[in-house]
């Protein structure tokens, strides 16, 4: 009978595939009308009966969601009008929004969690203090952006361009980055937390005093990055390419192919302490 429910829900959401607003209600919905319907077959009703009561304790369902799915795609179409605009404190939180140019816009304080920015660009925008948590930004352009303080917690960070933007305290929490480039870019005051890098390209940025502790480095690029006193304590550091002298980075206790560590043997690293693999 519960399939008979998830059928009922289908059929009221059907043509609003594309609405995420409306997608949210949907799963809420259904499994509310999974616990009323349970909670009338333990008071003894039989499953028809349990099953008609339980879509007429909704009212006008239907109505609701044409109210929920118009402003949802209400709030869709302001996103896509958002360059050269003051949208401070902005909740675009949810939104699909593939592809879309958010220039020159004033963002500071805007919520992007959950959004799906996919291929999108915020060239020229202020987005300092932003919240991109659990957002898709695979293939966006932060590329000389203000992103002071901004938040990415379990993002989807693939292909994403940070290079020459600002970005002091921004955080990283549980992301994976993938082919993102931060070419340029000073990144010693930005927080990777639970973090791994396959793919990604620091070269020329300022990553001094920087403290990588027991994390992955697949195929990163380090090349004439400023590395003074930075630390890879713990870390794991696989096919990794730097070009300039490290003889002041530490990488204690650190895992390294022979690629890695021959190269950072002639960089005039002390890998005294480092494990190579074979």
């Amino acid at each position: 009978m519960t399939d008979r429910l998830e059928r009922y829900v289908d059929r009221v959401f059907a043509s609003y595939e594309s609405v995420t607003s409306a997608q949210d209600l949907k799963a809420d919905l259904l499994a509310d009308l999974q616990d009323r319907f349970r909670d009338l077959q333990a008071q003894g009703k039989d499953d028809e009966t349990a099953y008609l009561a339980t879509v007429d304790s909704i009212g006008d369902i239907e109505r609701t969601v044409r109210e929920v799915a118009s402003l949802g795609q209400s709030l869709e179409r302001l996103v896509l009008k958002v360059h050269d605009s003051d949208l401070r404190g902005g909740d675009f939180a949810g939104t699909s929004v593939r592809e879309q140019r958010f220039t020159g816009s004033a963002l500071r304080g805007a919520s992007f969690a959950g959004a799906d920015l996919t291929g999108s660009s915020f060239a020229g925008s202020d987005v300092s203090d932003a919240v991109f948590d659990g957002a898709d930004v695979t293939g966006v352009s932060f590329k000389g952006v203000h992103l002071a303080r901004a938040s990415f917690v379990r993002s989807v960070v693939a292909g994403t361009d940070f290079s020459e933007s600002s970005l002091a305290g921004v955080r990283f929490v549980d992301v994976a980055l993938t082919d993102v480039r931060f070419r340029g870019t000073d990144v010693r005051h930005v927080s990777f937390e639970r973090c791994s890098f396959t793919g990604v390209d620091f070269s020329g940025s300022d990553l001094r005093a920087m403290a990588w502790e027991d994390a992955t480095f697949t195929g990163v690029r380090f090349d004439d990055a400023a590395l003074n006193g930075a630390a890879f304590r713990g870390s794991t550091l696989r096919d990794v390419s730097f070009s300039a002298p490290v003889r002041k980075v530490v990488f204690d206790g650190a895992r390294m192919d022979r690629r890695t560590s021959m190269l950072l043997r002639a960089l005039g690293a002390d890998l005294s302490r480092v494990q190579e693999e074979r």
